[in-house]
């Protein structure tokens, strides 16, 4: 029988459905329940030293409609990250790994370009017990004014130290979240490679106005009738994530063997999990999926995800893991092969004709 089972940087996961680093993962309660529902792995919400300097708004939502207004195709967040202390963060996770040894609890981090800080969040979320770390150096909004999250993730050679400086502080697993606001998302990630990560995850939220009210005339989300560029998420940033998720894996299979890649962007159904593995992800996050349809929306990932894997006869995830980078090429080599398949084709038309037209000759010749 199929499963599901995998190991990835030496974590041990029922599954490869992990919750993305975001509400679904704010505090205790909701992580343990996440564990109680299934999921593979958990990463939470991300910590920094002083949360004090963090503060939220609201409204922090805002939604893009098909259609069918039931129907959420986009979402855009300006939420930024933990606001609550890290002392209670520490705390809670504790009590999280006490509560659900098995389950992998990924911590991720944010930091100012300060090696200090960076060292000293690492050593105690580790001393609290957390499985890896993911390094937050993507989020769009809010942060970037102090130099943090997509300004650090926008520039290789700060990607590069940070990474070293988290490398020599601890040897669990780290992935370093890479940003799609950029024009070649390789970059920073051959230097997050290069630098000691782990592995990789892609990608964060793309930079957005979600949209216009037309009774007000004011952007949403409105806040005090203002709002600032947001975080775009959901559905329709998934061939954007596909796309992105390839070129890493590529440059992963070319220069890093060995190395991983979490894949996020607009996961909802197990199919969908099934193209970011096809195209050489070792794990799906979800985060806006969770907002739309609940924590338990993972048992229904899981059971389609499995159903594919048993139609293509595909027992395990490494059997089909990258299984479809090889059919991405240059348009100047889709040129070449199609017209050398004309050129066949126009060959053997040409032989099939001339042989009718002789056979028919002869026909009449009698």
């Amino acid at each position: 029988m199929a499963t599901l089972a995998t190991t990835v940087d030496g974590l041990k996961l029922p599954n490869p459905f992990v919750i993305a680093s975001g509400p679904p993962g704010t505090n205790l309660n909701v992580i343990n329940r996440a564990f109680r529902e299934g999921w593979g792995a958990v990463i939470a919400k991300t910590v920094s030293l002083d949360a004090s300097k963090v503060v939220n708004v609201t409204p922090r939502y805002g939604k893009l409609h098909a259609n069918d207004p039931k129907e959420i195709i986009g979402w855009e967040n300006i939420e930024l990250i933990a606001d609550r202390p890290l002392e209670i963060w520490i705390e809670e996770f504790k009590k999280i790994k006490d509560a659900h040894p098995e389950g992998v609890l990924i911590a991720s981090v944010m930091e100012e370009f300060n090696k200090d800080g960076w060292i000293e969040i690492i050593e105690r979320c580790e001393a609290a017990g957390v499985d890896a770390f993911e390094l937050n150096l993507s989020c769009p909004h809010g942060l970037p004014e102090r130099a943090m999250g997509s300004a650090m993730g926008q520039d290789p050679e700060i990607v590069r130290e940070v990474c070293k400086w988290v490398a020599s502080a601890t040897k669990k697993p780290v992935w370093a979240k890479m940003t799609p606001n950029i024009t070649h998302i390789e970059d920073p990630a051959r230097a997050a490679l290069e630098g000691g990560s782990h592995g990789l995850s892609a990608i964060n939220t793309i930079r957005s106005v979600i949209g216009v009210n037309l009774e007000t005339l004011r952007p949403e989300p409105t806040v005090e009738g203002y709002t600032t560029i947001g975080g775009y998420s959901s559905k329709a940033v998934r061939p954007i994530a596909l796309r992105m998720c390839m070129e890493l894996a590529q440059l992963i299979k070319t220069d890093f063997p060995g190395r991983t890649l979490s894949g996020l962007g607009g996961i909802e159904t197990g199919g969908d999990a099934a193209q970011f593995i096809l195209l050489g992800c070792d794990t799906v996050q979800v985060c806006t999926g969770v907002m739309k349809f609940g924590y338990e929306h993972v048992r229904e990932m899981k059971e389609q995800l499995l159903a594919f894997m048993e139609k293509h006869g595909f027992e395990t995830l490494d059997d089909f893991r990258g299984h479809s980078l090889r059919y991405f090429t240059t348009h100047a080599e889709l040129v070449r092969m199609q017209r050398e398949r004309k050129a066949a084709k126009t060959l053997d038309d040409g032989d099939w004709r001339g042989e009718d037209f002789v056979k028919q000759s002869s026909s009449h010749a009698r």
